[in-house]
């Protein structure tokens, strides 16, 4: 690795640990209010589940969405450092402020902002936006600041609403639908998520921009397409046959020859280093000579690739070392990064939308949520201490679900950062390819800055916005957790800042709208708007430093 991505790795699980405990007040500020944990006790158990999220969310859509934010050809080791920097210094600002701010969209605004001064300096200013940043995932991101809150704030509305009503075996009833009806809400979008890791695999997100520039890949886009919709006819029985048994039956019906070539061609460059000695020439031109010679390596090679399909890997392996001799140690090296399981890979990608340890959790969630109101207001006889302390117990269940949401969503916004910076190095082929040391490291950074705590801005959501009883806590915490896994499911980077807010004043305006103290939400909604694109112009204007001193 180079000096700047080790930097930027680091910069980043730094970013990843402020992000921790900059959103720590997301996690624990109703916990904390309604007194159910000390402040203490509350970051640990946080903590804890923001870890406990690496274990159930697998296909890390989140971080691939910021990953591509920006257009490949933009993605630089300078532009991801500088909207680092941007990122870093706007959370120090808000959490000194203790204004809950946005630490996603502030990632979003600095790497796009970035992008859009390199591609300025680069090609000059008449450059389009939409060729340097996906519009598509910016429109998501920023549509999702006002609908995150919403419906954080209409599910809260809602689980409060139904918590409250009088007739238990009324209440049990609305639970079991509701139950049955998120069950197959997230079916859905593991069904989608299916077809959505097919179609990448078979290239066609790729393909589409490659069109674009290039009419005549536009018969590869279509077989491309044609591959993706029969592969896609398995795709609602991942339940029944698992992932190994999809790749099976695909690979009975489509030839996956095409990604082959194409993940032999991405092995063979970066067994040279072509991308990385690339991005180290851009910077130090005297470094120009060992990248040119890298690339005729791989120049040199690059066609005996076709060799795999018209006779075997070992004879385009020995084509390729009598062509470009090796000693032992290279050899072996060479050996391990070219091989490949297309069908290993296929499997791989289709179990990651794989998420029924999610949809099962919501259910039993629902279910232990209808015995405790089943066992205090029938089995026992109902008095409002045993209704206090059983919301109280509750609200171990909701914030822990709440944490997991935290760390699933926002320690993948990292991830998504770090595969950029290792994708623009050349080290991986797609910035969703990511490693699994990766995931472990964010993971660890968010809860780590989890523990540290956040106490300025838990006062702010844990007594400013509205008082929140035990009962108001499970249901904002439960409404934020299910807010964060419905975006994480359909890849949309959401604030959890936002989400928790929003499910807040949903149980304030469940007692009355005068509960809410609105002037607060008026400032925090302006902190929300400013964040992406403050965020984009600091990131411009640190780039510029950057290539001043570079």
């Amino acid at each position: 690795m180079t000096t700047m991505l080790i930097v930027i790795i680091v910069l980043a699980l730094v970013f990843d640990y402020i992000n921790g405990f900059h959103d720590a007040a997301n996690s624990i500020a109703t916990i904390v209010s309604t007194k159910v944990l000390t402040p203490f006790q509350a970051v640990l158990w946080a903590a804890l589940f923001n870890f406990v999220a690496y274990f159930i969310f697998k296909d890390h859509a989140v971080a691939n969405t910021i990953g591509k934010t920006v257009r490949e050809e933009f993605i630089t080791l300078p532009v991801v450092f500088s909207g680092l920097i941007a990122a870093i210094i706007w959370n120090l600002v808000t959490w000194w402020y203790g204004i809950p701010s946005s630490s996603s969209h502030t990632l979003i605004g600095g790497f796009g902002g970035a992008a859009i001064a390199h591609a300025f300096y680069t090609k000059g200013v008449n450059v389009p936006i939409a060729d340097i940043i996906d519009s598509d995932k910016v429109t998501k991101t920023v549509l999702f600041i006002f609908l995150a809150p919403f419906l954080g704030m209409v599910i809260s509305m809602f689980i409060a609403i139904v918590t409250i009503m009088r007739k238990t075996w009324l209440k049990i009833l609305v639970m079991s639908i509701s139950g049955l009806f998120a069950y197959h809400m997230f079916d859905y979008f593991e069904d989608n998520r299916v077809k959505e890791n097919i179609g990448k695999y078979f290239m066609v997100d790729k393909l589409t921009e490659q069109v674009k520039k290039d009419p005549t890949k536009q018969e590869a886009l279509d077989k491309a397409k044609a591959n993706t919709d029969k592969a896609c006819a398995f795709a609602k029985q991942l339940d029944e046959i698992g992932a190994e048994g999809m790749a099976d039956k695909i690979v009975g019906v489509v030839s996956l020859k095409d990604v082959e070539k194409v993940k032999l061609n991405d092995k063979l460059s970066r067994f040279f280093k072509v991308k990385q000695l690339k991005n180290d020439a851009s910077v130090h031109p005297e470094d120009k000579a060992i990248y040119e010679a890298a690339k005729e390596n791989y120049e040199q090679l690059k066609p005996l690739i076709g060799l795999y399909h018209s006779a075997n890997y070992e004879t385009m392996v020995d084509s390729m070392l009598l062509l470009h001799p090796m000693d032992a140690k290279q050899t072996a090296a060479f050996k391990k990064e070219l091989n490949i399981n297309a069908k290993k890979d296929l499997a791989s990608d289709i179990d990651k939308a794989d998420n029924s340890i999610i949809a099962w959790g919501v259910v039993v969630t629902i279910i232990v949520f209808g015995l405790s109101f089943i066992y205090t207001e029938k089995l026992r006889s109902p008095s409002a201490f045993r209704e206090a302390n059983m919301y109280k117990r509750l609200q171990l269940l909701s914030s822990a679900a709440f944490s997991i949401g935290h760390g699933g969503n926002d320690a993948q916004k990292v991830m998504g950062i770090i595969g950029a910076a290792l994708f623009a190095s050349g080290i991986i082929p797609d910035a969703k390819n990511i490693p699994d040391w990766v995931p472990i490291a964010c993971y660890t950074a968010i809860a780590a800055g989890t523990m540290s705590g956040g106490w300025k801005i838990v006062k702010t959501m844990g007594t400013r916005i509205t008082k929140v009883t035990p009962l108001e806590g499970v249901s904002a915490e439960t409404a934020g957790a299910l807010t964060l896994f419905m975006t994480e499911q359909m890849g949309i980077p959401v604030s959890t800042t936002h989400t928790i807010t929003g499910a807040i004043i949903g149980v304030g305006a469940t007692k009355r709208l005068s509960a809410v103290r609105w002037g607060v939400t008026v400032n925090l909604l302006w902190a929300w708007i400013l964040t992406i694109p403050v965020s984009a112009a600091m990131a411009g204007l640190v780039y510029w430093v950057f290539r001043f001193f570079a």
